[in-house]
């Protein structure tokens, strides 16, 4: 067996500040506290060997697994099935809807057995800041506690004996059908106090309560389409990647997972990126969830009202989830990274670049939605409307582009199409709201960007819009966006020859590159695989083309690429494995704009 489980072999549970993974081998390889973007407390995936990790699984080698999520829900179950017995491991994080953050975060894992007897094995083995701090160890009958320089954690066991194995806690005990038994993992400051007494009904009685939460929430949705349980799901866990103390959603749970195995583009994407947490926070107000758009826009604003009076653009591309610009990039040399991918980055040294498409997908999420609009206030309008006017300067620059290349600056078609975005947004709000704009420099702006895309961004030759202005004729999927964002009109003849050169190029079976694989533009080494978020454009831009039955062929072709719980990491590899961080957000929030544009699109042709 390998070393490592394939990416795609886990499910996410989190408690909406932090989130962990966890393996249909029933590990825990994946954990980081008290926030998604703190150092990491399991980290197996990353070092099989260093890293730590939380096991607790039959000791039974003739074993099959199911792994599952209790219906529109973040509890995971992981069912194992041997000649002697089945039993359940229920994983799950009780949701903190508090709105201040906490040092305090819980992991639970619950154990049923359903029929014959199971010999379960457990071994809990933390590796305290990725594995770079020690920790002393004290057992106390069934009770331990791991205490490391920067925090604590506990662990309680209930109806699993435990004892000491070095720094580490290991335990075995044989479970007959109707037993139960649970483990809760309580980590915290390094002065925490220990956490209340829990018995094993305690634990298992708190899944209940974190179904009822997920189920209540998705309640709420107002989408009752053709793919409800793929978009319930997508919604979910874009909610879970959402840091609730601030409404920042982040990019994914993870960070150093390749994009190529053996590769370098092993990046840190626990962090909120204003492009990704607009489009998510936009995905989630299009199927009614307002709550969560609200907290956005007042945590975007903040980040505007920060840099009010200083020189340099009115927003970082990403922050740290409570909105601290700092994320200095560095290597983790100790860890060998997932299946020997090296560098593992923490941080990420492209916060400092300049995307000028930022401020295009932050209107966008803002041009939707009568409650959001008003949550923002005057002094909101106001920092937007210097935000607008700071553009309408310095929409003509070069810029490292949405896929953040680290080779160089240059004239992005993509980054003039999201600030077209910004200026149609703005001057359509201002409008709308009677608010206070120079509409006429908003207006000059947007136009001359128009005039500038369809001259400088046409090629003759390929007779399409391509990735940057220049002599190269190198096609780009982020393009896919232009008919949503009405720039140009889904039918326009210039658009579907672009389309129609996206399909010869970019596109592999319904699967589509970002770029030409053989013209990267990251300066970078190795290759990639086809970028999920892109395959789902692909099908939002064939279905508002018309193109309805190649549109529902990709989309459901591209749900057989998720994996056993229905989520998706960045990439599909050459093999369909899927690489990069997982799961995430930007793939997830695609699926769900597809989705429901493709909906739409069918129920108008039905009554046609």
């Amino acid at each position: 067996m390998s070393r490592y489980p394939l990416i795609a072999d886990h499910g996410m549970v989190g408690d909406l500040q932090t989130a962990a993974l966890v393996s249909s081998g029933g590990v825990v390889d994946w954990f980081a506290a008290p926030r998604f973007d703190s150092p990491s407390v399991f980290a197996s995936l990353l070092d099989h060997d260093r890293g730590g990790h939380f096991t607790l699984a039959p000791a039974h080698r003739d074993v099959m697994a199911q792994q599952l999520y209790y219906p529109d829900s973040a509890v995971l179950i992981t069912r194992f099935m041997s000649p002697e017995g089945v039993c359940e491991v229920i994983d799950w994080m009780t949701p903190i809807t508090d709105p201040t953050p906490t040092d305090r975060h819980t992991l639970y894992r619950g154990i049923r057995v359903m029929r014959g007897s199971v010999t379960l094995r457990m071994a809990c083995r933390p590796r305290f800041d990725y594995a770079r701090a020690d920790h002393e160890l004290q057992v106390d009958g069934d009770n331990a506690v791991f205490r490391s320089p920067g925090a604590t954690a506990y662990l309680q066991s209930r109806n699993i004996p435990i004892s000491q194995d070095g720094r580490d806690v290991v335990g075995e005990v044989v479970l007959h059908a109707g037993d139960i038994a649970g483990v809760a993992f309580t980590v915290c400051d390094p002065d925490g106090a220990a956490p209340k007494p829990r018995t094993v009904q305690d634990i298992l009685g708190d899944a209940w309560s974190t179904i009822d939460f997920w189920q209540r929430w998705v309640r709420a949705s107002t989408y009752r389409g053709r793919w409800s349980g793929a978009v319930n799901r997508s919604a979910i866990t874009i909610k879970l990647l959402t840091y609730h103390p601030s409404g920042a959603p982040v990019a994914a749970a993870t960070m150093g997972l390749p994009e190529q195995i053996g590769g370098e583009r092993n990046w840190d994407y626990r962090y909120t990126w204003v492009r990704d947490a607009s489009l998510s926070v936009r995905a989630l107000l299009d199927l009614g969830f307002v709550e969560e758009a609200e907290k956005f826009v007042h945590w975007l604003s903040a980040r505007l009202h920060e840099r009010e009076g200083k020189t340099g653009e009115p927003l970082q591309i990403m922050y740290r989830v409570d909105g601290d610009p700092t994320l200095t990039e560095e290597t983790l040399d100790h860890l060998e990274g997932y299946r020997g991918s090296a560098p593992v980055r923490i941080g990420n040294g492209a916060a400092d670049q300049l995307q000028l498409d930022i401020y295009g997908e932050a209107l966008y999420a803002l041009s939707e939605g009568r409650e959001v609009h008003r949550s923002t206030g005057y002094a909101g309008w106001k920092a937007l409307s210097r935000m607008l006017d700071w553009l309408a300067d310095n929409w003509d620059r070069p810029d490292e582009g949405v896929w953040e290349t680290r080779g160089g600056r240059k004239d992005f078609t993509f980054s003039r199409v999201m600030c077209w975005v910004a200026f149609d947004c703005g001057i359509d709000l201002a409008t709308d709201w009677s608010r206070p704009a120079d509409l006429a420099k908003w207006s000059r702006a947007r136009d001359a960007i128009l005039d500038q895309i369809m001259t400088k961004g046409w090629n003759e030759q390929e007779q399409a819009l391509v990735q940057h202005y220049g002599d190269d004729a190198v096609l780009d999927a982020s393009l896919l966006v232009i008919p949503r964002m009405c720039l140009l009109a889904p039918r326009d003849p210039a658009w579907l020859s672009t389309l129609e050169a996206m399909d010869r190029t970019l596109v592999s079976d319904s699967l589509v590159y970002r770029y030409d694989p053989a013209a990267s533009p990251d300066g970078l080494r190795g290759s990639e695989g086809t970028f999920s978020l892109c395959s789902f454009l692909y099908v939002d831009a064939l279905t508002r083309a018309g193109r309805l039955r190649e549109a529902r062929y990709a989309f459901e072709k591209m749900l057989t690429y998720s994996n056993h719980v229905g989520l998706f990491a960045e990439e599909i590899g050459p093999t369909g494995e899927q690489l990069g961080n997982f799961p995430q957000a930007f793939t997830h929030l695609a699926l769900i704009m597809s989705a429901t544009a493709l909906d739409r699109a069918l129920n108008e042709a039905r009554e046609a």
